[in-house]
């Protein structure tokens, strides 16, 4: 592709000839090879423009850069003032600009987008449509699996994987839309038909530095949606309206406790799933919570906007079932259950130590810890309710990462008081502390397993081991 139909219309400054072909995109320097165009991004640890001269060295033809300093002769300069909002678009169109031959939708929040986007993406697929998937847990395209390793793909990959969403004859793409996706750029040029807000607390400080930020971040997915578009937002959050005040979008508003387009109560509730009244219809949904009938609804209000029928809709959302890692729930023989689910924030732990109490008959045993290399504030406060939801509580390792996992169960520990550090066992390796909750369990107990859900990892000191919860829990019964 020439670069001239890269750049076009964008706000760059060229230095040298932009009539040449590009034979690919790089912005990791270690893939560029002759022909390419190199884009040197400024990381959080890396500074991209380190590499501009061993890239050119390895065929580069031409660069984009941020900081003129790094203008070469010989080679092509692109000089603009955010290279990552000037790498998604050109990723966007170099692969054909796939997004517009998409119906595409968003989902962003801090809990519930893998539920949503993956069950939206089921639904879909009952329906008879074909349809793609890009999500925390795994990406489809179509009945394709295709391994994930981020929230939101890099730009290069992220229109990679829709290009060939379109090539397999997809009609609809559901994604996952990180706040560091938005914040890089990564979404760039995407032409989205709707999205879809489901709440937010305290997540990712560490990066965003405020939570306003955080939450301005979330806002501008639906700032940029065109006048065609819609968006669907929980007003039960009280960032919902605020995610919509600027929107050019059509909206549609969700909720279980005030006015609103959807509306949903429940009626019944069980491990195995819950009666809902939805909108004046009941249906049953094999899904567990409050904050899953709040999962549903949004499911249901964009199911609507997309133009399926409501009857159809409420048919399939009965049969639609839990997401990996998602309140999973794991029987033993002995008459004890385990929930293995992915919360990791204050909010997500809250909310299914509720659902879990509103509904077992024995005793609450809580295996939580905190993941190293991420927002500190919160270590303390996921101690204190998860401890002051269960009649146990278990304190052991996340995924450390680079951080001593001692120094992180301090940092939880410090949300206690003595009474309550007393009462509570701080228990390092992960394995251990899942096998001592599965010991003290007696028949009508519940174990909750909380913070890795659907992953099968653990990085210790920067080495990902394998380690899944469920395995754990299985092997023990």
């Amino acid at each position: 592709m020439k670069l001239t139909t890269l750049l076009n219309g964008l706000p760059v400054q060229v230095f040298g000839n932009t009539d040449i072909e590009i034979t690919g995109i790089q912005f990791d320097s270690r893939k560029v090879t002759q022909g390419n165009l190199f884009v040197a991004q400024v990381g959080t640890t890396m500074d991209g423009h380190n590499f501009v001269d061993s890239c050119i060295a390895q065929g580069a033809v031409a660069i984009v850069i941020s900081n003129p300093a790094y203008r070469r002769e010989g080679v092509t300069t692109i000089l603009a003032s955010n290279t990552d909002y000037i790498l998604g678009m050109m990723a966007h169109r170099w692969y054909g600009c796939p997004s517009e031959h998409l119906t595409l939708v968003g989902v962003t929040g801090t809990n519930g987008k893998t539920t949503i986007a993956t069950l939206l993406y089921k639904l879909t697929r009952a329906m008879g449509k074909k349809a793609g998937l890009l999500s925390t847990v795994v990406n489809y395209i179509e009945d394709q699996a295709i391994p994930a390793t981020h929230t939101t793909p890099d730009a290069l990959e992220l229109n990679h994987l829709l290009r060939q969403m379109v090539d397999a004859g997809c009609e609809y793409a559901f994604m996952e839309v990180s706040s560091h996706s938005i914040a890089q750029e990564r979404i760039a040029g995407l032409a989205f038909n709707g999205a879809v807000f489901t709440n937010l607390t305290r997540d990712h400080i560490d990066y965003h530095k405020t939570f306003d930020n955080y939450r301005d971040t979330k806002k501008r997915l639906f700032d940029t949606l065109a006048k065609d578009a819609f968006a669907v937002t929980n007003v039960d959050d009280k960032n919902g309206l605020v995610m919509t005040q600027n929107t050019s979008a059509t909206v549609r508003t969700y909720s279980t406790r005030t006015l609103a387009d959807y509306k949903a109560a429940i009626l019944e509730e069980g491990f195995e799933g819950m009666l809902l009244n939805i909108n004046s219809q009941e249906v049953f949904v094999p899904l567990v919570g409050r904050f899953n009938t709040s999962n549903i609804l949004a499911i249901y209000g964009t199911a609507l906007c997309l133009g399926f029928d409501k009857t159809d809709v409420l048919r399939v959302l009965s049969t639609l079932t839990a997401v990996n890692g998602r309140f999973e729930t794991i029987s033993s023989p002995k008459g004890w259950t385990a929930i293995v689910d992915y919360a990791h924030t204050p909010d997500a732990v809250d909310n299914v130590i509720q659902t879990i109490n509103e509904i077992r008959k024995g005793r609450l045993i809580t295996v939580v810890g905190c993941g190293g290399n991420r927002d500190k504030g919160k270590r303390p406060m996921m101690a204190q309710i998860a401890k002051r939801g269960s009649d146990q509580l278990i304190l052991t390792s996340d995924n450390p990462r680079d951080e001593e996992p001692t120094d992180i169960l301090r940092d939880m520990a410090a949300g206690l008081t003595e009474d309550e550090l007393h009462q509570t066992l701080i228990i390092e390796d992960r394995a251990s502390a899942i096998q001592t909750a599965c010991t003290l369990a007696q028949t009508g107990d519940v174990i909750l397993v909380a913070g890795k859900g659907h992953e099968d990892y653990q990085i210790i000191k920067g080495v990902k081991h394998h380690f899944d919860d469920h395995e754990v829990v299985r092997k023990f019964i």
